[in-house]
């Protein structure tokens, strides 16, 4: 019985948040923003920043790959209410079967979601299935992350990362970032520092109030 309002419950409550965040903050974009229609790509970030992810990607027809895990359940329910759809598996649990299943959507002509640091870890750094990943479905990879002038960090393993209310936030897209065919450490060098660098613009837009001169400002 507890276990059932668990999985009821906190979905709904990351909704809540996700909604209260979407609508508090004041949200700027750097990069191309996502319009439907858009050529697919991999949308890779970071485990601890997929609370306001659905924001960004609002009429997005791709998958996002989230574990089998009990907390991946919890998330995957979550972006469902959002309107994202998720395949579910992870390295240690579904994995080959989820990455078939996205390797069907893409075929289909599906963009795909993909936190690369999922779902236990290291964090922050590049697993080698998002290069394999960027290579079978033949989709350019472009790295994604949000941030704010004040946030909380939570003392989970990825230090999820929670936007407070009424406060500034953008978010920073990177450029597309092709996987070379023949060389697989090479491509894990290019997708490890395109979502470094992203995450260095994000974290530091904010500092003394500079901005990014590439920012649109067509943000609500």
């Amino acid at each position: 019985m507890k276990q059932r309002l668990l999985a009821w419950l906190v979905p709904r409550l990351v909704y809540l948040v996700h909604k209260l965040m979407a609508f508090s903050v004041r949200w700027e974009f750097v990069g191309t923003r996502y319009t439907p229609g858009q050529a697919p790509y991999i949308l890779s970030f970071w485990h601890a920043r997929i609370l306001m992810m659905p924001y960004a990607y609002k009429g997005w027809n791709g998958s996002m790959l989230i574990s089998e895990h009990r907390d991946g359940a919890f998330i995957a329910d979550a972006v469902q209410l959002m309107g994202i759809n998720s395949s579910r598996g992870s390295s240690t649990r579904g994995g080959a079967r989820a990455f078939l299943e996205m390797i069907r959507l893409a075929r289909k002509g599906h963009p795909l979601g993909i936190t690369p640091d999922g779902p236990k870890g290291p964090r922050e750094v590049v697993q080698p299935g998002t290069v394999q990943l960027s290579k079978k479905s033949g989709m350019p990879l472009r790295a994604v992350c949000y941030a704010t002038k004040r946030h909380w960090r939570a003392k989970s393993w990825d230090r999820f990362y929670i936007p407070k209310p009424f406060t500034k936030g953008v978010f920073v897209i990177s450029e597309a970032v092709y996987a070379d065919l023949d060389d697989d450490a090479l491509n894990l060098e290019k997708f490890q520092a395109a979502m470094d660098e992203t995450q260095r613009r994000a974290d530091s837009y904010f500092d003394s109030d500079s901005q990014d001169s590439g920012a649109d400002d067509s943000a609500s």
